[in-house]
């Protein structure tokens, strides 16, 4: 015979478990944070001139310096390389690329991908999309990436749209699926909402989109059959 919990207990392991959800997510994202700007220090501080460090005038250093230098360096690499002169260098670097076998197979992938991920004209990964995968009667959440095109539909004959089906937790790996466009049923959750349930292995629920009209309906329905 199970002994029952006693209240005090039960409300203070429930006091407990609701002082882990409020700061762990606080905890692990600054902690990510701070690792992130840290690794950035690491990297771009040394490029600088040490007479042009705030640790040459102040008797501390200042966090986050490298973040700003790099995010400055990289805005004005973008806005060199928007002129004739800057196109012209990249163009020429791209072609010294193409020359080296491994090296092109490398940057071409990345430079593919960060151009689909960062274009603001780009239609990929703007909708979520329930799938049936690995087999019939499974589901699961990919994201639309657009049509298919090319050799993959002359070869099958069929209406494809291309849905990348990420790994739980970590949505960096996953698969990229050929899909019939009548097998895609896309959901009224954002990608972000998606992109969160997934991470968090179902645990965080997006809210159902459905308009409330038509839950009422279904529950009206429902409560009429059970009445009959």
């Amino acid at each position: 015979m199970l002994t029952p919990r006693s209240p005090f207990k039960t409300r203070i392991r429930n006091y407990f478990l609701t002082g882990v959800i409020v700061t762990a997510p606080i905890a692990i994202t600054i902690y990510l944070t701070w690792s992130f700007i840290e690794w950035v220090d690491q990297v771009v501080i040394p490029l600088v001139p040490v007479a042009y460090r705030p640790e040459t005038y102040l008797p501390f250093s200042v966090p986050g310096l490298g973040v700003i230098v790099a995010v400055v360096g990289l805005t004005l690499i973008g806005a060199l390389t928007a002129n004739l002169l800057g196109r012209t260098i990249v163009r020429i670097g791209e072609q010294l690329v193409d020359r080296m076998p491994i090296i092109r197979g490398i940057y071409n992938v990345f430079k593919q991908i960060f151009e689909t991920l960062l274009k603001d004209t780009s239609d990929s990964f703007k909708h979520a999309a329930l799938v049936e995968y690995p087999r019939r009667g499974l589901y699961t959440i990919g994201f639309v990436a657009g049509d298919t095109k090319g050799e993959v539909v002359r070869q099958t004959g069929l209406d494809l749209v291309s849905v990348y089906v990420p790994t739980t937790p970590n949505p960096s790996s996953g698969f990229i699926l050929f899909i019939p466009r009548e097998d895609v049923h896309v959901l009224d959750m954002s990608v972000e909402q998606a992109m969160k349930y997934v991470v968090s292995v179902g645990v965080v629920v997006p809210p159902d989109g459905k308009p409330l009209i038509e839950k009422e309906f279904e529950q009206d329905s429902q409560s009429r059959k059970q009445s009959s």
